[in-house]
């Protein structure tokens, strides 16, 4: 994992590969860190809305710039165009503000692999968004990803300081990470036990009643689900989000939904039951999205295998960029309708 000398061939990448969002752009800036490769990308987030880097893109490579001592060119809002030399990491204090509800977790998620393996401990500090619709909350970060990272030998806790919910942001998400010289790998093909169900619904500026019709809907639709109603200081809102928690043996799984004007609480919350309905329903150990999450790690650990419920087009892109960096075998294996298996194998 450490650092090599980055005076290499450039790695050229297309940003309208697979999904063409900010994953392909995120992985490379996390994998350039960690390999010292450099890269151009072109066409970033191509098949979005809004093309282009946006303030949580430009911060991941502000970030990561910071952190690597990286020589970078394109790296302004709306760029569609990036080159990323690094030099080699450096743990240390951080704090970056992405001045909008973008996310938090995000960027987190680009630089902490890095860090993993910095010469000293670190810590980052990111504000922005801590809750939106495009990105995993910073609860799941910290409920279904981090346990499995320390179950591979990674020092890290993620600390959620304050709420930011879209449209206003504001939100403070704090991550420590220690030095880690060697991941191990991790085999998550089976399930353990029998699933464990918590609800709970956060509101802040928003009527509590809209929380509760939401664990109240949730209990018409699922037996023994302990529920949790959150009010949060109004300064922190307005925002609602509804959270299912499936426990089973030492996999946690996080499924989110967020209230907005115009959806009834009823509406979000039969969303967030129809996800946890799928996973349960699968014989998958992980969910789509913390397969996606997980994929890097078990890259950086030289292996290790997972099953989820579906092998989302995330991932597949994330595999893409990935061997490009780094000589690694990814298998990726439809077992059932509701079932695949990811195994990656070092080359090396």
């Amino acid at each position: 994992m450490k650092s090599q000398d980055f005076k290499q061939a450039w790695i050229e990448l297309d940003g309208a590969e697979g999904e063409g969002g900010g994953q392909v752009l995120r992985t490379a800036l996390t994998l350039s860190m960690i390999t010292g490769l450099p890269f151009r990308i072109e066409s970033i987030r191509a098949k979005r809305s809004k093309p282009g880097l946006l303030r949580q893109h430009l911060t991941a490579v502000q970030a990561a710039t910071a952190i690597s001592g990286a020589k970078v060119q394109g790296a302004g809002l709306g760029s569609q165009t990036l080159s990323f030399a690094p030099g080699p990491i450096r743990g240390g204090d951080y704090q970056f503000a992405i001045g909008s509800a973008g996310s938090c977790t995000l960027v987190l998620q680009t630089v902490l692999p890095a860090l993993w393996s910095a010469d000293v401990p670190s810590s980052v500090l990111v504000t922005g968004g801590t809750h939106n619709h495009a990105a995993p909350p910073a609860d799941f970060l910290i409920r279904a990803w981090q346990p499995l990272l320390h179950r591979m030998g990674v020092k890290q806790s993620i600390e959620l300081l304050r709420h930011g919910f879209y449209p206003a942001g504001g939100g403070q998400v704090l991550a420590k990470v220690e030095p880690c010289a060697v991941l191990q790998p991790i085999d998550l093909t089976t399930r353990g036990g029998e699933a464990r169900l918590r609800a709970e619904a956060l509101v802040a500026g928003v009527p509590a009643s809209v929380a509760k019709r939401e664990l109240e809907r949730i209990n018409t639709q699922m037996a023994d689900v302990d529920g949790q109603l959150r009010v949060l200081p109004s300064s922190e809102g307005p925002g609602n989000v509804l959270l299912i928690e499936v426990v089973r043996g030492e996999i946690t799984e996080v499924f989110t939904g967020f209230g907005e004007k115009g959806v009834s609480a009823e509406s979000v919350a039969d969303d967030v039951v129809r996800q946890a309905r799928s996973y349960l329903k699968s014989d998958a150990a992980v969910g789509e999205h913390l397969a996606d999450q997980l994929l890097l790690p078990l890259v950086l650990a030289g292996g290790g295998a997972f099953t989820t419920s579906h092998a989302s087009s995330h991932l597949h892109t994330n595999v893409a960029v990935i061997e490009k960096f780094l000589p690694v075998d990814i298998e990726t294996e439809q077992l059932t309708a509701t079932m695949a298996q990811v195994r990656v194998r070092s080359t090396s």
